[in-house]
């Protein structure tokens, strides 16, 4: 396996640690929040704010990250700001300053996702861009396996003690900052052009970018405004009845089923075709929202949750690993952080619509209406959007 370079474990490791201290909370996110007041339709403009904050930075330091020609001070960044963000969750419980905190954390993300990828599609040829994404998410999902165990210890023995978990977070996310000083990267090679990196410069790209990338990525886009936040899945999981334990426990099989298939689906997409797995994943996100609206015990959940660990393989670092194959070496950072940009203002709408029409209408519908609109990207992926072997 020596498409499994230094760089890539390097990667992979700080995304682990970082994935460790991220998802120790998130699955007691919603329970944290709502036990300071947060209201459902205020969790879902938390996290769509945070999102889009993730989003408009993500295009703006990919293109920044091209422009320089450089990687790693990026990745050191955006990982040092999530780091930090953990333990000021904690501090205050005041709604601005809740808002604040998962801005800088979002904000780390957007700085260092377009930059990551870049460096790891660098580290891949065409053939391998499945298997060195998938490797990754694994690294990464695994992560979110041991982060809500950790949470769990920590809550069977301290119930109820979510403020201190948020400091406790800290510490895998300094691990994250040690590793990200071990990276290295190749000589700079910054574009010719020498202006300043305008904030919004990147959505130049769209006009500049290959038909096929702005075919693909509409389709993934309508998507996006249908997949809104997790939290909606695990807050459904409460409003059935299931204790913090099973809540917790779900999660954390959904991502141990993740963190095992997307390295072996990434070498299965290498051999059969990206947009065939892809599309496979699509179709069983559609089977698991329809299933949602169906109140059921915990293995119901825990069926949907297998089906959404699936899903999740299939698609994340696939998607990545597709636009890399489409675009230039030259603007990968650009390709995906336009991307991801775009994508996280489309969940800031997701979350905020979803939360409104569960307000509204109750979680039956919110998830009925995920899985209409998530079947209609699968057939327009389907018949409209060429294999990217098959692009002209």
């Amino acid at each position: 396996m020596t498409y499994l370079t230094r760089t890539v474990w390097i990667l992979s490791c700080i995304s682990l640690v970082t994935d460790i201290a991220s998802e120790m909370l998130y699955p007691v996110m919603p329970i944290y929040l709502q036990s300071i007041g947060f209201s459902v339709l205020l969790i879902g403009v938390l996290e769509g704010i945070a999102e889009a904050t993730a989003g408009l930075s993500k295009g703006y330091f990919g293109k920044l990250s091209d422009h320089t020609g450089r990687r790693t001070p990026f990745i050191r960044l955006g990982y040092g700001l999530s780091a930090v963000s953990k333990p000021m969750m904690a501090v205050f419980v005041y709604p601005l300053w809740i808002f604040f905190a998962r801005a800088v954390d979002r904000l780390g993300k957007g700085i260092r996702t377009g930059a990551r990828d870049a460096l790891l599609s660098d580290e891949a040829t065409t053939a391998t861009k499945g298997r060195v994404f998938g490797f990754h998410r694994s690294m990464d999902t695994l992560g979110a396996v041991l982060g809500p165990s950790l949470a769990l210890l920590f809550l069977y023995y301290y119930p109820g003690r979510y403020r201190n978990m948020f400091l406790l977070a800290f510490i895998p996310g300094l691990l994250a900052i040690v590793f990200s000083l071990y990276l290295k990267e190749r000589s700079a090679t910054p574009k010719e052009k020498t202006e300043p990196v305008r904030f919004f410069a990147f959505l130049g790209y769209w006009k500049e970018s290959p038909a096929i990338y702005r075919k693909l990525v509409v389709g993934l886009l309508i998507f996006t405004l249908s997949n809104s936040s997790d939290v909606f899945l695990l807050l459904r999981i409460k409003q059935a009845g299931l204790g913090d334990t099973a809540t917790i426990g779900i999660y954390i099989f959904y991502n141990l089923v993740y963190a095992l298939a997307a390295f072996p689906l990434g070498i299965l997409a290498d051999r059969i075709g990206l947009k065939k797995i892809f599309i496979a994943g699509l179709v069983l996100f559609v089977l698991v929202y329809a299933g949602m609206s169906i109140t059921g015990n915990w293995y119901w959940y825990g069926s949907l949750f297998l089906l959404y660990g699936l899903y999740a393989a299939a698609t994340e670092g696939i998607s990545k690993a597709w636009i890399s194959n489409i675009t230039s070496k030259a603007d990968t950072a650009t390709a995906i952080g336009t991307f991801t940009g775009f994508q996280s203002i489309c969940t800031m709408a997701a979350s905020s619509l979803t939360g409104w029409i569960w307000f509204q209408f109750g979680a039956v519908a919110a998830f009925l209406a995920t899985a209409g609109m998530a079947f209609m990207v699968v057939v327009y992926l389907l018949f409209f959007v060429p294999a990217p072997d098959t692009a002209v």
